[in-house]
């Protein structure tokens, strides 16, 4: 896929950040645009900007979504394609955080990150990819992390779903290959993008005098870390997809902590351990808390 004109792209996570900025930017290539989120007010602000970001009769439709809602995403795929009479694109871009230890997690907690961040992007493939392949020209682009390549205290619920994207979208890929459909995938893999992902993180208590002073401070300290715009990211996803690469980084954090992992693989959890007992609490300002589960559930 060279070009984006003239074809319909859905993305989920289109009220903010990378799921905004890849809207406007398709929209300036005269990409129609089927958008989701579980955002209704940012989603209006969003579909506004991309009508605003070009003077094409694009047409451009939203709907208020749960990625992680299995029926209610293949429902929105077939009301998409009914409506655009195609789809080529599905950004499977939805995403959210965790802090919390393995010990301290609660199922409740987990269940969440897993519906979102993993299971909405299986949802979004598969909603999708019978459309995609009727375009004869599609393309699933799934929004993995950094925290797909490399591991981190207190992020194991958020590591987990971004290892498990990257694994289900490099098996894709390969299945897309042999089949030779005209559709093709792409693995993403940003750095410290510029969006409301630190604002909307969840932040357990048991990760408070163990990894972080405080909440308000984590998320500060979080937010220092976003050195690319969410603008430089989808035109690097766009170009990552009309290069049909298989993985692309996004910042040149993510470039160097590619390499860092390249170079190594296994020795790498030792420096991150280092560097996390430097950066914590003094020991004995507060303990962490453990999960207790109330039920059978874990809820």
């Amino acid at each position: 896929m060279k070009n984006f004109n003239g074809k319909v792209a859905a993305i989920t996570g289109a009220a903010s950040g990378m799921g905004r900025a890849l809207a406007v930017a398709l929209a300036r290539e005269g990409c129609h645009l089927a958008l989701a989120d579980k955002n209704p007010q940012g989603l209006a602000q969003t579909v506004a900007q991309a009508r605003a970001a070009t003077l094409l009769p694009l047409r451009i439709s939203s709907q208020e979504l749960d990625v992680g809602d299995r029926e209610a995403m293949f429902a929105w795929a077939a009301a998409s394609a009914a409506e655009h009479g195609q789809i080529n694109l599905i950004f499977n871009n939805a995403g959210v955080a965790l802090s919390s230890t393995v010990e301290g997690s609660s199922l409740a907690d987990l269940e969440w990150i897993v519906d979102v961040n993993f299971w909405g992007v299986v949802h979004g493939t598969q909603a999708f990819l019978p459309y995609l392949r009727q375009s004869g020209d599609g393309h699933i682009i799934n929004t993995s992390s950094v925290f797909g390549l490399f591991s981190q205290p207190g992020m194991s619920g958020y590591n987990a779903t971004k290892f498990a994207v990257r694994g289900f979208t490099e098996s894709l890929r390969q299945e897309l290959d042999l089949q030779g459909h005209g559709v093709s995938a792409t693995c993403v893999h940003p750095g410290g993008i510029r969006t409301d992902i630190a604002r909307t993180s969840r932040i357990s208590d048991n990760v408070k005098g163990f990894l972080i002073d405080n909440e308000q401070q984590a998320r500060d300290d979080f937010e220092k870390l976003f050195i690319t715009s969410a603008e430089t990211a989808a035109k690097v996803i766009l170009l990552g997809v009309r290069k049909n690469k298989r993985r692309v980084l996004i910042g040149r954090d993510a470039h160097l902590l590619d390499l860092f992992i390249r170079l190594l693989p296994s020795a790498y959890q030792a420096l991150v351990v280092w560097a996390s007992r430097r950066m914590a609490p003094k020991p004995g300002k507060t303990r962490p808390a453990v999960y207790e589960p109330q039920d059978e559930r874990g809820l």
